[in-house]
C-alpha cells in the first residue's frame, strides 16, 4: 500500500515537472533543483533554460555517472532565475552555489578543481584566476563551474577595466616612474601603475567598478561610468567620454540588464544602434545617453509653463521631469518663454544640482531652436548640442544655416525624437491643465466672502470639487460643518454664476 502511494506521488511529481519544463523560457538563466524536503540540491546555469533542464530528463536514466542519475531521481521541484546573458548567469550561479552549498555541487569544495577570480590587496590590486583561496585580505569571487567561462569573463574585464595582471612590486614612489610599462599597457590592457601613469585613487575607481560587476551590480557600474562620462563631456575631454561610452555599451551588451522601455517594442533592433545612428546623423561628440526635451504650454498667453522631460537610454525618467512657471514673459511669446525655460533649467545644472544631457531637443522649428541656442550660449554651454523637431513635416533642425534633416518615418532615430517631443508636449499640457484646474478650484470658493482657504479645503474634501458643490441643494450643502442657510445660499449663488448652474455632478 505504501509502495503504491509512493509510486502515485512520484507520478504526480513527474507530471508537474513535465508541465514546468514546457513553460521554461528559451533564454539564459540559473536553475535551482530541490529535493522532497525543499532543499536546494543543485544549482546550474544555462544558455537556454528550456533545453538545459529538459536534457536532464531526456537522458536521466542513461547518464554514465551514478551521481547524475541520483540527482535526477532526487529532483522534486525546479525554480529558475532568468537573466539577460550568460555572463550574468555565470555570476549569479557562483553566488547561489556559495549561498546554498548544494549537495550535488559538493565537488566545488575541492579548491584544486574549480577557479576563483581574485583581486589582490595591493596598493594597485591585481586581478588573477586562482584555484586556491588563501587566508589573505584579497577578494575572491566564485567558485565558477566553467574555467572557460572565467577566462572569457576575465578577457572582457581586461579590455574594458584594464587592471594589472603582472606580479611586479609597486609602491607608488617616484622610483616607479623610471620603469618602462609593459606590452599590456601599449595594448590598452593596463593603466601602467608600474610606470606611475595612474594614481592609486584613479586606479581604485576601476577596481571598484570590477568588484561591482563581479557582484552582479552591472547597473550600478553603468551609473558610475555615466557620471564620469558626463563630467568628461562637460570638461570637453571627448576622447575620455567616448572611451567611457564604449565601456558602458560593452557592459550593456555583455550583461544585457533588463531595461523597461515603452519604446522597446517599437524599435527594430538594438537601442544602441538607434542612439549610434542619432549620434552619426547629428554629428554628436558622444552617444546621446541622456536627452532633455523642452516644450511650452499656455492659454492665450496666460499661465505659461515651460517643461523639460528626460529620456535615458531611450526610456523616460519621470523623476527628473521639471516644470517652470514663466516669470519674465508677458503675453503670447513662445520663443522668449523657451529661452527662459532653458536658462532656468541649465542654471541649476551649472550649480551642480542637475546633470547635463548629451542632447537637447526643442519642440518647434528653427526660431525656437535659435532662442534655445542663445540661452545655452549665454550660460557658457556652447558645446552642448541642441536640435528642434518640427511637427507635421517632422523636420530636424540642427545647425543654423543648414538644411533640416528629413528622415524616413520608419527610422528609429526619428521615432525616438518624436517620442521625446510628444512626451514633452504631453507633460507641458498636463502641467498647465493641472495648475489651471487647481487655481480655479481654489479661487472659485476662496473668492466668496466668508470662505477662507481652510473652509474651502474642507468643502472640497467633503464634496470633491467646486462643480459638485454648485449642483447641491442648500440643504445638502448645510450638511458641511459651519455652513448655515445664509452661507449656503451665498456659496451656491456664487458658484452657479461661475458654472452656469447646469453642470451635472462629478463622480
Amino acid at each position: 500500500m505504501e509502495s503504491s502511494q509512493a509510486e502515485k506521488e512520484k507520478n504526480v511529481a513527474g507530471e508537474r515537472l513535465a508541465t514546468l519544463i514546457k513553460k521554461l523560457p528559451d533564454r539564459p538563466g540559473v536553475y535551482l533543483m530541490r529535493d522532497a524536503e525543499g532543499s536546494v540540491i543543485y544549482v546550474g546555469k544555462a544558455k537556454s533554460l528550456k533545453k538545459r533542464v529538459a536534457s536532464y530528463f531526456r537522458h536521466g536514466s542513461s547518464f554514465a555517472s551514478p551521481r547524475l542519475r541520483k540527482l535526477v531521481q532526487s529532483i522534486e521541484d525546479i525554480s529558475i532565475i532568468r537573466t539577460e546573458s550568460e555572463v550574468e548567469a555565470l555570476i549569479l550561479e557562483a553566488k547561489l552555489i556559495k549561498k546554498y552549498s548544494p549537495f550535488f555541487n559538493v565537488d566545488l569544495k575541492m579548491a584544486d578543481r574549480y577557479p576563483y577570480i581574485k583581486i589582490t590587496d595591493d596598493l594597485f590590486p591585481r586581478i588573477v584566476v586562482t584555484r586556491q583561496k588563501a587566508g589573505d585580505n584579497a577578494l575572491y569571487f566564485g567558485p565558477y563551474v566553467s574555467a572557460g567561462d572565467v577566462r572569457s569573463l576575465l578577457r572582457l574585464i581586461e579590455r574594458y577595466f584594464p587592471l594589472r595582471i603582472c606580479a611586479r612590486e609597486i609602491d607608488g614612489t617616484e622610483g616607479d616612474k623610471k620603469v618602462r610599462p609593459c606590452l599590456h599597457y601599449s595594448l590598452g590592457r593596463c593603466l601602467g601603475p608600474c610606470a606611475g601613469l595612474v594614481t592609486p585613487s584613479e586606479y581604485r575607481e576601476r577596481v571598484d567598478d570590477v568588484i561591482l560587476l563581479l557582484q552582479g551590480q552591472a547597473s550600478e557600474v553603468v551609473e558610475r561610468l555615466r557620471k564620469r562620462m558626463d563630467q568628461a563631456a562637460k570638461s570637453l575631454d571627448f576622447e575620455e567620454a567616448a572611451r567611457l561610452r564604449d565601456t558602458i555599451r560593452a557592459i550593456w551588451r555583455i550583461t544585457r540588464q533588463r531595461i523597461t522601455s515603452p519604446l522597446r517594442e517599437d524599435f527594430d533592433g538594438d537601442m544602441w544602434q538607434c542612439l549610434n545612428r542619432l549620434q552619426q546623423l547629428l554629428g554628436l561628440p558622444v552617444l546621446p545617453w541622456r536627452i532633455d526635451g523642452f516644450d511650452i504650454s499656455h492659454m492665450s498667453g496666460r499661465e505659461t509653463y515651460g517643461v523639460v522631460v528626460v529620456f535615458e537610454q531611450g526610456s523616460p525618467n519621470t523623476s527628473l521631469y521639471r516644470k517652470f512657471r514663466i516669470k519674465t514673459v508677458e503675453g503670447v511669446d513662445d520663443f522668449r518663454s523657451m529661452e527662459e525655460t532653458v536658462t532656468r533649467r541649465y542654471s541649476q545644472s551649472l550649480k551642480g544640482n542637475e546633470p547635463l544631457p548629451q542632447l537637447v531637443l526643442i519642440d518647434g522649428g528653427p526660431v525656437q531652436l535659435k532662442f534655445a541656442r542663445e540661452a545655452l550660449d549665454n550660460l557658457g554651454l556652447r558645446d552642448l548640442p541642441a536640435v528642434a523637431l518640427a511637427k507635421e513635416e517632422e523636420l530636424i533642425y540642427h545647425n543654423a544655416g543648414e538644411d533640416p534633416l528629413r528622415l524616413d518615418f520608419s527610422d528609429s532615430a526619428l521615432r525616438l525624437l518624436q517620442r521625446i517631443r510628444d512626451e514633452s508636449h504631453r507633460f507641458a499640457v498636463e502641467s498647465h491643465r493641472s495648475s489651471r484646474s487647481s487655481r480655479l478650484r481654489r479661487s472659485a470658493l476662496e473668492d466668496i466672502p466668508g470662505i477662507g482657504k481652510h473652509r474651502a479645503a474642507q468643502l472640497l474634501g467633503k464634496f470633491g470639487s467646486a462643480r459638485n458643490i454648485a449642483s447641491l441643494s442648500p440643504l445638502e450643502l448645510m450638511s458641511a460643518p459651519g455652513i448655515g442657510p445664509a452661507m449656503a445660499e451665498r456659496i451656491l449663488t456664487a458658484l452657479k454664476e461661475s458654472y452656469g448652474g447646469t453642470e451635472t455632478r462629478e463622480s
